[in-house]
């Protein structure tokens, strides 16, 4: 349980002397050296819609995520100097954990945050989950690929799950087992 949550906190705590050398001497540090995983806030929401919005041509609306905020679930941003990269939601009930969404900002994608996110979303429900679910357009091969290197398998498809231009588009389903 320490480890856990000292994984977790590497990922909030504020490094006033990161950010600072950052600014001060910007070639000092690495692009990605001040990406942090973060719970998400009401004032995030700006940010994460114009993501959402990005990525997606049926995204959700700025009702669904502050429903999310309701429901207590596990809302997540990865951020880098205040700039809001991405974000993650995750529902946990029931020994059951289900990514209901993750996303990348188009300019950051392809850069290791979809893995970070995943890895946050995995160690969050580690412990109270015994499975993690997801679901993912087929034809989304990048994020199918990520999900499976992670170690999720295929357990069925849903007819029809996702809005599309024309009618309706399948969902793979897909497990990953916490233990």
């Amino acid at each position: 349980m320490w480890g856990l949550l000292e994984k977790i906190k590497s990922f909030v705590i504020y490094d006033a002397d990161r950010e600072f050398y950052a600014k001060v001497f910007p070639d000092s540090v690495g692009g990605d050296y001040l990406m942090r995983i973060r719970k998400m806030t009401n004032a995030d929401l700006p940010g994460v819609l114009e993501i959402e919005r990005a990525n997606y041509k049926f995204p959700w609306g700025e009702d669904i995520f502050k429903d999310c905020f309701k429901a207590r679930y596990s809302c997540w941003v990865c951020e880098n100097q205040g700039k809001i990269l991405g974000f993650s939601i995750l529902s946990i009930g029931v020994g059951e954990a289900h990514i209901l969404n993750i996303c990348v900002a188009p300019t950051a994608q392809k850069k290791g945050i979809g893995r970070k996110m995943m890895e946050n979303l995995i160690e969050v429900a580690r412990g109270q989950a015994d499975t993690m679910f997801l679901e993912v357009r087929p034809s989304n091969r990048v994020a199918i690929a990520l999900y499976m290197d992670m170690g999720f398998n295929e357990i069925g498809i849903r007819k029809d799950y996702y809005p599309a231009e024309n009618g309706r588009e399948d969902a793979i389903m897909l497990a990953l087992e916490l233990f």
